[in-house]
């Protein structure tokens, strides 16, 4: 079982990014589970969602308190005591920022995988707003063995495509193919 927690703040996209990879999951012929917690429910305040991904089928609800990976689409967050709980040596972090993965090695213990993305500016050059969630999910699908780009886009196509224009859709849809092709592992 693979277990992610995505760190932001209202108004950034977890819980739609955490709905999403649920979906490419299944695109990608796994079993999967999405669900947000929220503290004070307003714009700008910490958000944090869950995934769960697994070849069989999951009964547990609960919280993830040891992620495999953590996302954090705020790197104001990253000292915050509920984003560094539960982070281990067995742990890779993906940051948006456009700083370097040196740099934000520091704020873990030794033997995090630490990568960064500069989701924001990625997105707002390809969608023309700061919402960096289909830009990490990009990214994330790169990294995850359990996901791939064509079960992302198909997740955001299903998800999205009911709801957004076909060109803010198509936008988004090279915001999940940029973060995947920026990211070098």
């Amino acid at each position: 079982m693979v277990e992610i927690r995505i760190h932001g703040r209202g108004g950034q996209g977890s819980v739609t990014m955490a709905e999403l990879l649920s979906l490419a999951a299944e695109n990608c012929d796994k079993y999967s589970q999405a669900f947000p917690h929220f503290g004070v429910e307003r714009r700008g305040a910490p958000v944090i969602a869950f995934i769960r991904i697994d070849s069989s089928f999951m009964q547990t609800r609960e919280q993830i308190y040891h992620p495999d990976y953590v996302i954090i689409q705020d790197a104001t967050l990253v000292k915050e005591a509920e984003v560094q709980n539960g982070i281990s040596d067995k742990t890779t972090v993906i940051i948006n920022s456009t700083l370097d993965n040196q740099y934000w090695k520091k704020f873990f213990k030794d033997g995090v995988r630490v990568y960064t993305v500069p989701a924001t500016d990625l997105a707002v050059s390809i969608i023309g707003k700061p919402i960096v969630n289909t830009v990490l999910m990009g990214a994330f699908a790169k990294l995850c063995p359990d996901l791939d780009l064509s079960g992302a886009r198909k997740a955001v196509k299903a998800y999205l495509g009911e709801t957004f224009s076909v060109d803010l859709l198509n936008k988004n849809l090279e915001a999940v193919s940029a973060g995947y092709n920026y990211l070098k592992i």
